[in-house]
């Protein structure tokens, strides 16, 4: 059923449901906060949507929810971030950090679908995901759950996950709903603090946040999910100029959305805007959100705000029309359950799937020789704590974390760390490797680097995994210092010392202040939350198996206080740097290297905007390029960037091979947005970068006038 029938049926339900059914249309359930009794009352009250349930207990709702009046069947949505990672036995992919280091829309378009399949397969209908904030400020707990700090490269993964997650057609038995979320401005929040408030003004807003909820949106994106927190003091819950204006109106965003957790009830409790929960709810249905996330509340309140007559009736109707329209294109009055596809959990497919997200995700950010690791090894030393848990490899929003936290949970196989990659490596060809903890991320007495040292003495290399854990970052989890916590940099002095080379491997959730762990080591590689595969990916690289092509989708600091360090500065600060660090980040945005080495030359535009430049491979191996497009507005009417994103592309080529790579770019990716918050093409000159990363010496520039 297409989205105008579904509608149309939408309406004629609607004129049969009671106010009562009409409100809880809207009600979610998170069936991890009430008892079994409770969630099936919710059920056949005629809540709209369960979170956090699967299987059989899933399964038992629905079949409640069709003892309801009007039958109208339950949407199940759950958090299936990076694999359907609730479900212990799912398919767990890199974190969406980690996965955008492969700069490649088809691998995302695969994560999403193959999480639908498992998701789809339990019975369920919709996953929260994905994350398009912008982790511009690393100190934010949640910057492992972006595509990174750039509008252009997350919109481009957003829109392409998006239709991994939904396919063609929401009714078939193996796709689910997408949902973009936070809507809006969630990760600029001041100070990296959760949930706070974002002081920026509608046109930064329209320039930088919303590019990629623009782009999941013309992806058919179904759902979208409002932000806890407020932009200029205007919570976002309760912003109509945001949800329905904007959303709505501009955008033509035509699903139905949903707040994040208990947000309603934030309006009173935390941002204390609403006198009572029932100005609460109002509030939160009169900026357009058509479902409320767990806050059970909002059911009474608004009934007795109708009763009151303080509702407005047609806001509640425009919600429930909005629900009932995907449920109905969804077929669920037909087919109330997903059926996936039995056995493919673990499949051979879906984990091929993991392992090449995992694969392209390995970014080499330093090599002085040391890498790959040849022949004339015979003993490598691994050391450190996330070398070798999976826990940290995995990241957040698995079985270990959620729906609540559960670190005791048995890990279930097939999984791969960085400890366990290297020594099947090893075995395989003959060398011999051993493994010691030397000190944990967090302060532990169990610390050893004694034991750490001895083993790296008698080894001909050692590879230092550095990196944090579940307990710093995530959700409430927001750090001020983002140097490595522990004794990690003390291990790695005692390492150096004792002259073998090293290469520091990073696993973590976000860009550390890595500092003396990068600068004096021999080589780095950045892994983030690799997922199941993670560790034998990383590995791989180690030992010239893989030759990494990932480029880093976010800016490493070289210390916490030099935030914000993203690649599309504005200029005009004086200096142009602080007076006791340098001008630039550790790592900057698109970096990254191989064993291949390449080179540009002959870059051109047309008239027609047709981009042409020559890519040559001048290493001994063959490998993958990423092109990178860059532009920057000469003179504007506003200040704008130093360089922007405008598109990108990637080439493998063989070594000494050269090809002329060509990318059609379009006038508008050279807009602003105007005082007036319009988007407009200025007419002047514009300089035009291609190359290897955002750093301005790694580009070819021409210049174009418009």
């Amino acid at each position: 059923m297409d989205r105008s029938q579904a509608k149309q049926c939408a309406k004629e339900l609607l004129k049969q449901m009671t106010v009562e059914e009409k409100i809880a249309q809207m009600v979610q359930v998170s069936y991890a906060d009430v008892t079994r009794e409770e969630a099936l009352q919710w059920a056949k009250r005629g809540a709209g949507s369960f979170l956090h349930v699967l299987g059989d207990n899933a399964r038992e709702i629905q079949k409640a929810a069709g003892q309801s009046r009007l039958g109208i069947p339950v949407i199940f949505g759950i958090d299936a971030i990076h694999g359907h990672g609730l479900n212990d036995h799912a398919t767990i992919f890199p974190s969406q950090l980690a996965s955008a280091c492969g700069w490649d829309p088809e691998s995302v378009r695969r994560m999403g679908e193959v999480t639908a399949r498992e998701v789809a397969t339990d019975g369920l209908h919709w996953t929260f995901s994905p994350v398009l904030c912008l982790g511009r400020d690393t100190r934010w707990g949640r910057v492992d759950e972006t595509f990174g700090e750039d509008p252009y490269l997350a919109g481009e993964l957003g829109a392409a996950i998006v239709r991994g997650y939904q396919g063609d057609d929401l009714a078939d038995d193996e796709h689910i709903l997408a949902c973009a979320k936070h809507y809006l401005g969630y990760g600029e929040a001041t100070g990296g603090r959760d949930s706070y408030d974002t002081e920026v003004t509608e046109r930064k807003i329209r320039e930088v946040f919303l590019p990629p909820f623009r782009k999941a949106v013309e992806a058919g994106c179904a759902t979208i999910m409002t932000a806890y927190g407020s932009i200029d003091g205007v919570p976002l819950t309760a912003s109509r100029r945001l949800m329905h204006d904007i959303l709505r109106d501009e955008l033509g965003f035509d699903g139905f959305v949903v707040t994040d957790w208990d947000n309603m009830n934030n309006l009173r409790n935390r941002q204390m805007v609403s006198t009572d929960l029932s100005d609460a709810a109002v509030k939160t249905a009169n900026a357009g959100n058509d479902m409320i996330m767990v806050s059970l509340e909002f059911y009474e309140a608004m009934l007795q705000a109708v009763q009151e007559g303080k509702a407005d009736m047609a806001s509640i109707d425009e919600a429930v029309t909005h629900i009932l329209t995907i449920k109905y294109e969804m077929g669920l009055f037909e087919k109330p359950e997903k059926t996936g596809k039995p056995g493919c959990f673990g499949c051979e497919e879906h984990l091929d799937a993991a392992l090449d997200t995992s694969r392209k995700s390995v970014t080499m950010l330093k090599n002085e020789g040391m890498l790959p690791l040849g022949d004339g090894i015979r003993r490598v030393a691994v050391i450190g704590a996330n070398a070798d848990d999976v826990h940290a490899q995995y990241g957040d929003w698995t079985y270990f974390t959620h729906p609540r936290p559960d670190p005791e949970h048995t890990p279930v196989r097939p999984y791969v760390t960085l400890w366990e990659g290297i020594r099947a490596i090893c075995e395989r060809r003959g060398i011999e490797a051993v493994y010691e903890k030397g000190c944990s991320v967090l302060p532990d007495d169990g610390d050893d680097l004694e034991a750490a040292v001895r083993a790296a003495s008698s080894a001909d290399v050692i590879v230092y995994a550095v990196g944090d854990v579940i307990a710093q970052f995530g959700e409430t989890h927001d750090r001020a210092d983002l140097n490595l916590s522990g004794r990690q940099y003390e291990l790695f002095r005692r390492l150096k010392e004792t002259g073998k080379p090293v290469c520091t491997v990073l696993i973590a959730s976000k860009p550390l202040c890595l500092n003396e762990t990068a600068e004096q080591a021999d080589a780095v590689l950045c892994g983030f939350n690799g997922g199941m595969f993670g560790g034998q990916a990383l590995a791989e690289a180690i030992f010239g198996e893989l030759n990494p092509s990932g480029r880093l989708p976010i800016s490493f600091p070289r210390h916490s206080g030099q935030l914000p360090v993203y690649y599309s500065q504005l200029p005009g600060w004086h200096g142009g740097k602080y007076c006791d660090l340098p001008d630039s980040p550790l790592y900057a945005f698109g970096e990254g290297m191989g064993f291949s080495a390449f080179t540009y030359s002959g870059l051109t535009v047309d008239d027609d905007l047709l981009l042409t430049v020559d890519v040559t491979n001048t290493g001994r191996t063959a490998g993958k390029e990423t092109i990178q497009v860059y532009f920057r507005d000469d003179v504007s009417s506003l200040v704008t960037p130093v360089r922007r994103l405008i598109a990108f592309t990637q080439a493998d080529l063989m070594p000494g091979e050269t090809r002329r790579v060509s990318i059609q770019l379009n006038k508008e990716s050279f807009a602003l947005i105007d005082q007036n918050c319009e988007t407009a093409v200025e007419p002047g000159t514009f300089t035009v970068y291609a190359g290897h990363s955002s750093k301005e010496e790694d580009l070819l520039s021409t210049s174009i006038v418009l």
